[in-house]
């Protein structure tokens, strides 16, 4: 079972919560709770697999309350504002839900969060990541164990997960060990572009600008504030 902490200064947010929760056969509620600092309490007595956290609260923010961790829980965000979206993806937050949200949309979070729990239980091992020759238009890598093609024209971005990528198909999402960097050495940069310290994003597959996420499909993808006027120029204008 998921250990699961709901925190939010709202009851119909933590019911709402507990309710979806519910229909999750391996998450487990241990808490829900208001106060951030109550918590924080928490966080430090029992161990917390994951944590559903609001960012706008009395007394203590949940981007501070996360800053604060030194070994925080998978974490995802809830927030009535899109303002956020940047510093929590900073803080490496699995995903960001935009109250009110949809027990679909929790869902997808909640996946996500699995894969990344999967990851930080899962030995280490090196994984395969074979460079192309410039006439090869796909690269192989190494996932559970097998080897796999991976076509450049297939990837919609690729998210580093700390030692690990996921790359994120059509048809596919692909989780290995390796760093996002060297990812992105070998992919061509004239049909990629690093836009976030943990995302690389396929230029010709972005659809649209919001605020400072790109849309990918159903996904959003941040920008570092940073680089928002090169990506926006590589991508719409060039």
């Amino acid at each position: 079972m998921i250990q699961t902490l709901l925190v939010d200064d709202e009851y119909l947010a933590l019911n709402l919560m507990t309710k979806f929760a519910s229909q999750i056969p391996d998450i487990e509620v241990t808490n829900k709770v208001k106060s951030p600092l109550d918590a924080l309490t928490i966080l430090n007595q029992k161990p917390i697999d994951l944590l559903f956290l609001d960012i706008q609260m009395p007394s203590l923010s949940g981007t501070n309350l996360l800053k604060s961790l030194k070994h925080p829980p998978v974490t995802i965000f809830t927030t009535a504002y899109s303002d956020y979206a940047i510093e929590a993806f900073d803080l490496n937050a699995v995903d960001y839900l935009l109250k009110p949200f949809s027990f679909e949309r929790f869902l997808q979070a909640v996946n996500k969060a699995k894969e990344q729990l999967h990851l930080r239980t899962a030995p280490s091992s090196p994984a395969a990541l074979v460079i192309p020759t410039q006439s090869q238009d796909f690269f192989t890598i190494k996932v559970d164990g097998n080897l796999t093609k991976v076509h450049f024209n297939d990837i919609l971005f690729v998210e580093g997960l700390k030692e690990y990528i996921r790359i994120v198909c059509r048809n596919a999402r692909l989780v290995t060990y390796e760093r996002l960097g060297k990812l992105e050495d070998l992919l061509p940069s004239d049909q990629f572009l690093r836009v976030h310290k943990s995302y690389i994003v396929a230029k010709d597959k972005v659809e649209a600008l919001e605020g400072n996420r790109l849309v990918i499909e159903n996904h959003k993808i941040p920008i570092s504030r940073a680089k928002k006027e090169g990506v926006v120029d590589a991508i719409f204008f060039k």
